[in-house]
């Protein structure tokens, strides 16, 4: 791992590790009232897509504390789930709306002004689909060849990092809420951050992928 990502997904961790004490307790509370690790999901993409509406009509400091409820609630889910049952369908439900948020924040920016926003909206929406598509593809494999990760061993899937994790994230948005007009700067700055992310997955994608000894008598046979 790179010295850069080696960083940001300890400070990733080191966050994690700081706010899971009371995470945790409120997840107590929420199981003996009955509230399911699903609800929460679908209710962190709401207040997410709230936000986003908020930004689009340009009152980004309202955007910014419904950003923080909503990644309050993809928290919460997860604790919910560990202090019940996981289950594959909830893994499921959190990378996937989890996704359907992130692209939402720059769109709502562009829509709040499209002469300024657009273009380092779409780059940005651009390495959005390389982080994710690079994330999941390595999840896919990683699942097929049975690795799992001993960094996040809570995770549904191998949780492969990179120099933007949740917090940094997190960060960027909220920085794009409190100066709105920086937002072509920030996002062509976490666009760059996520170009790094993006070589950095494809890189340790092919070295954990290298052809195993039975992927290499099968092609040798197949090419007899």
């Amino acid at each position: 791992m790179r010295p850069a990502t080696r960083l940001t997904a300890m400070l990733d961790r080191q966050t994690t590790a700081l706010i899971r004490p009371a995470i945790d307790a409120l997840a107590r509370v929420l199981v003996r009232a009955g509230v399911g690790a699903n609800a929460l999901t679908f209710t962190g993409l709401a207040v997410g897509w709230l936000a986003a509406a908020a930004i689009a009509m340009q009152v980004p400091l309202a955007g910014a504390v419904l950003i923080l409820v909503s990644r309050l609630f993809d928290g919460l889910d997860g604790a919910v789930a560990r202090q019940t049952t996981p289950t594959d369908r909830g893994g499921f439900l959190d990378i996937s709306l989890d996704f359907l948020f992130y692209p939402a924040i720059p769109l709502a920016f562009a829509i709040a002004d499209p002469g300024r926003n657009a273009l380092a909206a779409a780059i940005l929406l651009a390495a959005f689909v390389g982080t994710g598509t690079s994330f999941l593809a390595f999840a896919v494999i990683a699942a097929k060849r049975g690795l799992t990760s001993a960094a996040y061993p809570n995770k549904s899937f191998y949780f492969l990092g990179g120099l933007t994790e949740a917090t940094e994230t997190l960060a960027f948005f909220i920085a794009m809420c409190i100066w709105p007009a920086q937002f072509p700067l920030l996002a062509g700055l976490f666009a760059a951050m996520c170009a790094v992310t993006i070589a950095t997955r494809v890189i340790w994608g092919w070295q954990a992928f290298a052809p195993t000894g039975a992927e290499r008598r099968d092609k040798r046979e197949s090419t007899r």
